[in-house]
């Protein structure tokens, strides 16, 4: 269809960004310092990022363009609220460092809740055969196949590796009735989406929960299953929990 929708001169952008904070639809991103119009359906055509570009590098155009979709827009705000809020989690838990990466930080870990081996909760704890709550193998994201029959109406757990040897309860917290998908961002190669968007578009899912650390590094696993939600163009419930270095959700 032909309507009015945004120009943004490449020449006369200076890189300054105002015009993507400006945007309440997210359809104005910066690649390669420049800022670029992401996506016409994103765009309302009503012009809020004009008066805040100092150059005068955005004007309207009449063109072909995509129809504006209100649903996609929300859609996309919402996985982009959820990613937010899942890091600002993470900030808030993250402990001050002198210098480094927070997730390489040494430290020692004091249970005061630690009970004497002589008591009958320890024996108790220590005859206990706990069982695994696996449904499925391979786990590993870059092993896994983008389609298999496990996935058939499946609630998919994506989780970063250190959080399940963080959290101690974490098969029947996490795994149980799930399909589990570990990677760690920092140490595997390459990006995830794409085969997340592959497993979540060619496969009937339920739902996702994602599981990460409260370290920087693992926001990574987060913003590849936002972008491959949005790929994958479905609208699935999905959840993200934090787990600290101490081993607890973080709240």
């Amino acid at each position: 269809m032909i309507r009015r929708i945004i120009k943004i001169d490449e020449e006369k952008c200076n890189g300054c960004e105002l015009c993507v904070k400006a945007c309440h639809e997210d359809a104005i991103g910066m690649i390669n310092g420049k800022a670029t119009l992401l996506r016409d359906d994103y765009c309302d055509g009503l012009g809020d990022c004009l008066p805040n570009c100092p150059t005068g590098a955005i004007s309207f155009e009449e063109r072909e363009a995509l129809e504006y979709n209100e649903a996609e827009v929300k859609k996309n705000m919402a996985l982009k609220k959820a990613a937010n809020n899942a890091e600002h989690i993470a900030e808030s838990h993250k402990k001050e460092q002198p210098c480094g990466c927070p997730g390489s930080h040494a430290k020692s870990i004091n249970r005061a809740s630690v009970v004497s081996k002589n008591t009958e909760a320890v024996k108790s704890e220590e005859s206990c055969d706990m069982e695994s709550k696996l449904s499925q193998w391979p786990i590993q994201i870059k092993l896994v196949p983008t389609n298999a029959a496990y996935f058939d109406n499946a609630d998919l757990l994506i989780a970063a590796d250190c959080t399940a040897y963080a959290f101690a309860n974490f098969h029947n917290k996490f795994i149980k009735n799930r399909v589990t998908l570990i990677g760690c961002p920092k140490l595997d190669e390459g990006n995830y989406a794409d085969k997340l968007t592959q497993i979540i578009k060619n496969n009937n899912i339920k739902s996702v929960t994602v599981v990460r650390m409260e370290v920087p590094c693992c926001g990574g696993i987060v913003n590849a299953v936002v972008e491959a939600l949005r790929n994958s163009g479905k609208m699935i419930p999905w959840q993200i929990t934090v787990i600290t270095t101490d081993g607890k959700i973080a709240e």
